[in-house]
């Protein structure tokens, strides 16, 4: 088995920054282990017949989380598959801002704008034990996939979903919003395994990457309670812009940084 992953791992060089990581994590899913139970050689010796083909994928460029389909996302790990955006470790960047929010006593009601896989929202729910909350999605499959991870997670009691294009017909206030909308500039050159395989709607914003900004700024405004907070996503470029847009809505805001100490996201709140 070792030998067939150092082999893969160099197959993979190509498509993947971490070859020997994908090929560790491709071989625990064809056995259906961890991938600790394939690194401390608790998995036997044997290479799963379907394993070279699931090599393959990956070089072609195909994510490892539609390969595998899951994705792990802060303290849980949701179904992910085609036609909805992979999260990203970047994403929780908002959750953590919503904890230094909030605390421990946490929100009553959570909004997730374009909810994809459900991510952010079942991740704040799973969070604060006593929140409740709304996904929004265009996209019917994404919430096929968000309605679905709810109820894997044991959280469907306490989510609800529903079609629509951002907040339009929403009418309630909500303590914590969450968002990370399409933000990529219309012409941007993305690494092959985005560019062909994840949604484009779910990518792209516009020339400038602002469009949907345009838009949520004063859905955001009317959509937020006084003592709450929303927490929106951005390009590591796109502060100052994102701020601007917020503040003239009326709203007061602030910038937090991801991991790797880009702008990440912005955080608004009433005056």
């Amino acid at each position: 088995m070792s030998a067939a992953i150092r082999d893969a791992a160099a197959r993979l060089a190509a498509a993947s920054e971490t070859p020997r990581l994908d090929a560790e994590l491709l071989m625990a899913h064809a056995l259906g282990v961890s991938r600790e139970a394939i690194l401390l050689g608790g998995a036997g010796d044997a290479v799963p017949a379907d394993y070279a083909a699931l090599v393959a994928r990956r070089a072609g460029g195909e994510p490892l989380a539609y390969i595998t389909g899951r994705r792990a996302f802060w303290t849980i790990e949701l179904a992910v598959a085609p036609g909805v955006l992979i999260p990203r470790p970047d994403s929780e960047t908002l959750i953590e801002a919503a904890v230094a929010h909030f605390g421990a006593a946490g929100p009553a009601r959570v909004i997730d704008l374009g909810t994809g896989s459900g991510a952010l929202l079942l991740a704040a729910l799973d969070e604060w034990p006593r929140a409740t909350g709304l996904g929004v999605d265009r996209s019917a499959a994404a919430l096929t996939i968000a309605t679905a991870n709810a109820a894997r997670l044991g959280l469907a009691d306490r989510a609800a979903f529903q079609e629509g294009d951002w907040a339009d017909g929403v009418d309630e206030r909500f303590d914590l919003i969450l968002c990370n909308p399409p933000y990529i500039e219309s012409d941007a050159v993305l690494p092959r395994d985005v560019a062909e395989h994840e949604p484009a709607s779910a990518l792209f914003a516009g020339a400038d990457g602002l469009d949907d900004y345009r838009r949520l700024a004063p859905q955001i405004a009317r959509l937020l309670a006084p003592g709450g907070i929303g927490c929106i996503e951005i390009g590591a470029m796109q502060g100052s812009a994102v701020r601007g847009l917020m503040e003239a809505e009326g709203l007061a805001t602030a910038l937090k940084t991801d991991l790797a100490g880009h702008d990440r996201c912005v955080t608004v709140q009433t005056r």
